[in-house]
């Protein structure tokens, strides 16, 4: 993800903490899980603080948004370019360690004369979890 210029912002504990939480997790949690776990250290914190923290952090490129269609926005601390697999039974977003495939956006301009910059990729299929399930659901 490409860093964006943005309004210098005064330094806010909610802001840091929320980072904090996302780099401490692989899990790619929604706003409302992130508010359930501040909430204990803020009580007075808002779902609305949650949500402008949230944007200003993508905004100054230290998080990633991750819409793929689901019904809320999940987030990753993660911002380097990496592709994700997404759980088919349970919704669970992983995090894959393969190697990024910058061709494809050259692929792209060749294709169909258009420039790419970049590209999401989203593989769905079966999280380990839900395998070993559906394996002992059919024993």
């Amino acid at each position: 993800m490409r860093k964006t210029k943005s309004t210098p912002r005064r330094r806010s504990q909610q802001r840091e903490r929320i980072l904090e939480l996302l780099k401490s997790t692989d899990s790619h949690p929604t706003a409302n899980w992130i508010y359930a776990r501040l909430r204990r250290d803020f009580p007075s914190l808002s779902m609305g603080t949650v949500y402008r923290n949230l944007a200003v952090l993508a905004e100054q490129g230290l998080i990633s948004r991750i819409g793929f269609g689901s019904t809320f926005d999940r987030f990753d601390a993660k911002t380097a370019h990496h592709y994700h697999l997404i759980c088919d039974h349970c919704g669970t977003i992983i995090d894959l360690d393969l190697p990024v495939d910058e061709s494809l956006n050259r692929r792209v301009r060749a294709a169909a004369g258009l420039e790419a910059r970049s590209h999401d990729i989203q593989f769905r299929g079966t999280c380990a979890s839900c395998a070993i399930k559906i394996v002992s659901n059919r024993s």
